[in-house]
């Protein structure tokens, strides 16, 4: 995930569909100073020439100060449910969600801190469930978001929609 933003180039103003997002006269980059998380990173070869100006030069990157922080929860399919799920030498929490779910994207955060939290003592996937629909069908996945704690390769609990987070720390606890 972290080599996912390696570089991103900017249009000069010549490329920009309206004149109220070109550039400042006399420049060729654009300027986002209303995104948050995101630093020029200079190369080293750049990092002299860029003192003299407030501008980036070629051979900076754009990089994502965020990205260190972020936890990936893993995607498990139809093929990989066996052994990541059902043979797991740990407790698991799968979490069954679709893209166009908004539910589901606003818990996608608290199934990410719950990963980092538990890690090692709880293992975490997601199934989408437009992908893998045989899973879902196989658990009786009506509503989504659904958050299902598998232990020794059982269903032992179903926790459905957006809920705290604390719901789901209870939910997890009783099965560590």
């Amino acid at each position: 995930m972290a080599g996912l933003l390696e570089t991103l180039i900017i249009p000069r103003s010549s490329a920009l569909p309206s004149a109220s997002l070109a550039p400042v006269a006399g420049s060729s980059s654009v300027r986002f100073s209303e995104f948050r998380g995101l630093k020029i990173q200079p190369t080293r070869s750049s990092a002299k020439l860029r003192s003299t100006s407030l501008l980036p030069r070629r051979g900076s990157k754009i990089v994502c100060e965020a990205q260190d922080t972020a936890t990936e929860v893993p995607a498990v399919t139809d093929s990989s449910w066996q052994s990541s799920v059902l043979e797991s030498d740990l407790p698991v929490l799968v979490e069954f969600w679709a893209p166009w779910c908004g539910p589901c994207r606003m818990i996608h955060p608290v199934i990410d801190k719950l990963a980092k939290q538990y890690a090692g003592k709880l293992k975490c996937y997601k199934v989408n469930t437009d992908e893998s629909p045989s899973i879902a069908t196989q658990y009786g996945i009506r509503s989504i978001p659904t958050v299902i704690i598998f232990k020794n390769g059982e269903k032992k609990d179903a926790v459905i929609g957006a809920v705290p987070e604390s719901t789901l720390t209870s939910s997890i606890e009783k099965f560590l």
